[in-house]
């Protein structure tokens, strides 16, 4: 480009410079921004481009939760038999490959033994993989969590097994994620969910519970 005379010094664009309508009646982002979006950005004055991957990491996307108020029971269950909780699952759609989902679960049960001991043991699934269990150790059951208690009464113990997971499903489509019971006795028995085993209505014992289960996407 000529210029008559001395050719004018540079000089960078400041955010004074922007007429602050130039965007009034322009068309709207439908959908969150790709990564390779770029915006520009006042910082102290200076106009800088900044691209859309480094917002917004790390955020939560969306929130869904289910909550069991009403029992559950399996009967006669066999040792390292495993099966859903009804009411214990909830499905999300992650908005892109690149996010995580965070389950946390609060589930209470109970079961009764010869030996009077309540125990009861969960997996915790996607869709119907295992996503949170130990590491393979000869023929010993694989489970997301255990609890055991022995007492002179076992048909009025109840435990409760709490905790979360960081998962990564790498996928656009419906998710399910779900809690399933697990009997970790060596023979079949009844396993109950937000009961005692003696479940017999009294004002002091065999009390009732409430379990859940809540997965957030976390945005990567």
């Amino acid at each position: 480009m000529s210029y008559i005379g001395s050719k004018p010094a540079n000089k960078p664009v400041v955010a004074s410079d922007l007429d602050p309508t130039v965007i009034t009646g322009q068309t709207a982002l439908a959908t969150s921004p790709a990564d390779t979006d770029e915006f520009l950005i006042s910082d102290a004055g200076v106009l800088k481009r900044l691209d859309a991957s480094l917002i917004g990491g790390g955020k939560i996307g969306q929130v869904i939760s289910a909550t069991k108020t009403d029992t559950f029971t399996a009967s006669s269950l066999s040792g390292a038999a495993a099966i859903d909780i009804t009411g214990l699952s909830v499905a999300i759609t992650p908005s892109a490959t690149s996010s995580k989902i965070l389950i946390i679960y609060n589930v209470h049960g109970s079961n009764a033994t010869a030996a009077r001991q309540s125990s009861f043991g969960i997996r915790l699934v996607r869709g119907s993989t295992d996503i949170s269990k130990a590491d393979a150790a000869g023929s010993r059951q694989r489970v997301t969590a255990t609890q055991s208690i022995r007492s002179q009464d076992d048909v009025n113990q109840m435990s409760g097994l709490a905790g979360n997971f960081l998962d990564s499903p790498s996928s656009t489509s419906a998710t399910t994620y779900k809690i399933q019971l697990i009997n970790i006795n060596d023979s079949s028995v009844n396993m109950h969910i937000n009961r005692t085993d003696g479940n017999a209505d009294d004002a002091n014992v065999r009390p009732l519970a409430t379990s859940n289960i809540t997965v957030m996407e976390v945005l990567a």
